[in-house]
């Protein structure tokens, strides 16, 4: 790494792992056995060989952004950005695949503040699919799909599919894709007691206001507005239900501006699978659910089965979805996941507030040399990298960019917010959100009917889903707890607002101009003087938490 540390377009040497020591000999195996044929692929470095060590490796308290001459205000630095080769978000924060952190409340808060949010999969198939599901019908420019009831339906099941789907009525029609019947809404059921009752007794039905396909926005927005209702079917020539338009959608688009969204103007959502075959069809169904990212989500990303999942996910579903492939630690393990056709690779071993893979395997790279590597073959390629685990503070965000991450991956940061589905506690009065790694003991243990073991899905991530017994299991995590933060709008605005001003202290006016910015490395006397000392603290700011 060159002291600077400069820019996502780096290059430099190859990974120690690729040098002309591979050709060293195979020490004798201690029982006496001849040793193994070299695999070519993995051969490594000879003990006493001086280029056994590589080079020291630097985590974000290493470092420190240079500051430049600018011209910017940090109000008008743009944080548009890069997640895969084809999906772009408006700020570059991406929530992390676990289970105290994203599911789809999560997931919309995350679209709407305009970044992404990664459902994980430690829940059965059909529930992740049906996650993806609420995020894609959350909101949307028109609901080409809407969700419909019959007339003989139940008031119980019309409820039920209001709950679900969290939206506020359905409309009826004889059959999926028949006739448009009338409408159903929680003003029709408030005041019924009866839920056993028929649909077609209760409902608004036939003739209702209905736009043809195809009104412009502003159309219908005029017939909302003028005949005061809430949703404008859209019906073809034969009375058959075609879409729906909602007046939440337009109220959603004036009061969250930067939302990411897809072509159809419904919320951008990613979600994470694992590697073995049952992954393969838990993917195919999220793809069905119109998920618009796959990640394929290991703590070992540089091996063969990752490979052939991101390979294969690439051909059967690569035109309509990007395959995002990790965890990689290294500039190999990148090029590994970019050979098999990643549309982004996910960089992390080891550096989260909740991961022990360093202390219980003695494997990693710290994250800011591991994301530095992993650009080496990432930029070339045109490949953004997703920088996941290991940030702090919303000055982090700004050094993983710099180094030349496109995106962060956060789970501690925003596992004390009001949307993440961890528990809320309260210890001595103060209130808590849970917080656990997917290695923990209690996320591969979590009972899943569906699973090989009845264990956790999350076992595979780390290799372990053939372990029958959870005394077994050798976790990667443990299980904690971290401050409530209120709403996600919130704390989103704090870490977009430090990345800006990142971005105004270093003449940065995108993100890619920021991924040119030079570090510089600190010593330890360096990180203290970096934080507030020499004082007691009285007052929490919103950005700062004292470690």
């Amino acid at each position: 790494m060159t002291s600077t540390l400069q820019g996502a377009v780096t290059t430099g040497p190859s990974d120690s792992s690729t040098t002309s020591s591979q050709s060293a000999p195979l020490p004798a195996d201690p029982a006496g056995l001849p040793p193994a044929e070299p695999d070519t692929a993995r051969a490594g470095i000879a003990p006493g060989d001086d280029a056994k060590f590589a080079e020291t490796g630097l985590t974000y308290d290493d470092v420190l952004l240079l500051p430049n001459a600018s011209d910017i205000i940090p109000s008008d630095a743009v944080t548009r950005t890069r997640l895969t080769r084809n999906v772009t978000l408006n700020i570059p924060l991406v929530s992390s695949a676990m289970d105290t952190v994203t599911e789809s409340r999560m997931a919309i808060a995350m679209a709407r503040q305009g970044g992404i949010g990664v459902l994980h999969y430690n829940m059965e198939p059909d529930a992740q699919a049906a996650q993806v599901e609420i995020v894609k019908r959350s909101e949307a420019g028109m609901v080409t799909n809407p969700v419909t009831c019959r007339p003989d339906a139940t008031l119980a099941e019309a409820d039920e599919l209001c709950a679900r789907f969290r939206i506020s009525g359905v409309p009826v029609t004889d059959g999926p894709g028949g006739r448009l019947l009338g409408i159903i809404t929680n003003r029709d059921m408030r005041f019924e007691t009866d839920f056993s009752r028929p649909v077609r007794e209760v409902m608004t039905p036939m003739p209702l206001v209905t736009a043809p396909v195809g009104v412009s926005g502003d159309a219908a927005l005029g017939l909302l507005r003028k005949h005061k209702v809430e949703k404008l079917p859209l019906v073809d020539a034969d009375g058959k239900l075609r879409g729906l338009i909602t007046v939440k959608d337009f109220v959603k688009t004036e009061q969250y501006p930067l939302a990411t969204k897809d072509s159809d103007g419904r919320l951008l959502v990613a979600a994470a699978v694992s590697v073995n075959e049952a992954a393969f069809q838990r993917a195919m169904g999220l793809a069905d659910a119109g998920v618009d990212v796959l990640v394929v989500d290991t703590a070992h990303g540089h091996s063969s089965a990752v490979a052939d999942m991101v390979a294969r996910l690439q051909r059967e579903v690569g035109s309509k979805v990007d395959i995002v492939g990790g965890n990689v630690a290294t500039r190999a393990g990148a090029q590994a996941l970019i050979d098999a056709g990643a549309d982004a690779v996910k960089v992390g071993v080891g550096p989260g507030s909740i991961c022990t893979t360093r202390v219980v395997a003695g494997i990693g790279v710290p994250q800011v040399t591991a994301i530095h590597e992993a650009v080496k073959a990432c930029a070339p390629a045109g490949v953004p990298v997703i920088g996941d685990g290991g940030l702090q503070y919303s000055g982090d965000i700004a050094k993983a960019i710099a180094v030349g991450a496109s995106t962060v991956m956060l789970g501690s940061l925003l596992a004390g917010v009001e949307e993440s589905p961890g528990e809320t506690v309260f210890v001595a009065g103060k209130q808590y959100k849970t917080y656990r790694g997917m290695g923990s003991l209690g996320a591969m243990a979590a009972r899943q009917p569906g699973s090989q073991t009845g264990g956790g899905y999350s076992r595979g991530r780390y290799g372990q889903d053939d372990v029958l017994s959870d005394d077994k299991l050798v976790p990667q995590g443990i299980e904690g707890r971290v401050a409530y933060r209120g709403r996600l709008a919130g704390v989103a605005h704090q870490l977009i607002g430090g990345l800006q001003a990142a971005m105004g202290y270093t003449g940065s006016r995108t993100i890619a101009e920021l991924q040119q910015a030079k570090l510089i490395k600190i010593t330890g006397a360096g990180l203290r003087e970096s934080h507030p000392h020499d004082i007691t603290i009285t007052a929490e700011a919103p950005n700062y938490f004292d470690r």
